[in-house]
């Protein structure tokens, strides 16, 4: 599976655009601000229907214009399908295959699987728990269909429950039948999503392990401990217990949405303890393990993006993934750079084809 063409409408710094891929490395080079990581957001628009950096779609429509149009054709087994997701200021998006509209826009996500590596993918190490958060259940949406409609009928409820807790603070009452209309559908899909995420976890920290060991040279063992008040057979009670200091809060406090994923090295938290290498070598460990998890669970090599990896990454892992591109571990790749002779001289050792195209803003 790979992308083969793109064109490109009003997204972002594009007017227009349109580009053909090579199926195996492309190379997007071009100086800094010229529209690399933009070429390299819009790949990603079209494979997951959201953007890699912002949940606002609308931020992704060039700033003189009231619409975006990305349209491209993926081939698998050499059968073209196309693709165009589209975004008019103040509608709503439309996603289409071969140009017929989906039934929903869940159901794009994870048929052209993606991973991406992006400088600033370790604030999944450094950040808050909503970083973490947002990271596996991106892994899991594109694995498991049913997790995802849990996911987004969770999110839905969460919601319409936060709405009515603010309407009891506001009116200064409670109407426990209205609000247990929330309560039981949520702690059902909490325990769906709870079980899900528990069983990922145990698939998924063997392949990380494995990952962070080749990059790091076994240097040290990593774990991901998968915390959560779900798992309590009392949680049921403590979450209807809790509504008292929902209502006062204005917003749901218990719950799936506030489970986090703990990352060690050792024995200790990687968050506070960690260098910056081992924080590095644990994420493209983790993108890694995911690259793999969805190749085994589709059947196809996901697309590869790795934007501008070769200025923040040090020799030592650059080789690590150069070693696996040689060894044509990957399938598509798409690589950003601003310098472009730096690129061509590390992918000498690649038999593979290049292609490249200069951005200039």
């Amino acid at each position: 599976m790979y992308l083969e063409k793109l064109n490109l409408t009003n997204f972002k710094n594009y007017e227009e655009g349109s580009f053909t891929f090579s199926e195996q490395i492309n190379c997007i080079v071009g100086p800094n601000g010229s529209g690399k990581t933009n070429l390299l957001d819009a790949v990603y628009f079209l494979s997951l229907s959201k953007s890699a950096f912002h949940n606002q779609d609308a931020l992704s429509i060039h700033h003189q214009s009231d619409f975006f149009i990305i349209d491209g054709i993926f081939r698998h087994d050499d059968k073209p399908t196309q693709i165009t997701c589209s975004l008019q200021r103040g509608q709503r998006k439309v996603l289409l295959s071969d140009k017929k509209p989906y039934e929903r826009i869940s159901d794009h996500i994870g048929r052209f699987p993606v991973v991406m590596l992006a400088p600033n993918d370790t604030d999944l190490v450094r950040e808050h728990s909503e970083e973490r958060r947002h990271f596996f259940d991106g892994v899991l949406s594109q694995l498991d269909a049913d997790y995802l409609r849990d996911y987004l009928f969770y999110q839905q409820i969460l919601k319409q429950r936060n709405g009515t807790l603010k309407l009891f603070a506001e009116r200064n009452y409670l109407d426990e039948e209205l609000l247990e209309t929330y309560n039981e559908p949520l702690l059902q899909l909490a325990g769906r999503i709870y079980q899900r995420r528990k069983q990922f976890i145990g698939d998924f920290l063997p392949i990380v392990q494995k990952h962070y060991a080749y990059l790091s040279d076994a240097r040290e063992a990593v774990d991901i401990i998968y915390e959560s008040e779900v798992g309590n057979e009392e949680f049921p009670k403590d979450f209807r217990r809790n509504r008292q200091r929902d209502i006062q809060l204005q917003r749901t406090n218990k719950g799936v949405h506030k489970d986090d994923y703990v990352f060690e090295a050792n024995g200790v938290a990687l968050k506070k303890f960690g260098s910056q290498g081992q924080q590095k070598t644990f994420v493209i460990a983790l993108k890694l393990a995911q690259f793999e998890q969805l190749q085994a669970e589709k059947g196809v090599k996901p697309m590869l993006l790795l934007d501008d990896i070769f200025d923040k990454l040090d020799d030592r892992r650059i080789d690590k993934l150069i070693t696996l591109m040689e060894h044509h571990t990957f399938g598509q790749i798409f690589i950003t750079d601003a310098r472009p002779d730096r690129t061509r001289e590390l992918l000498t050792s690649v038999k593979a084809d290049v292609a490249y195209f200069r951005t200039e803003g």
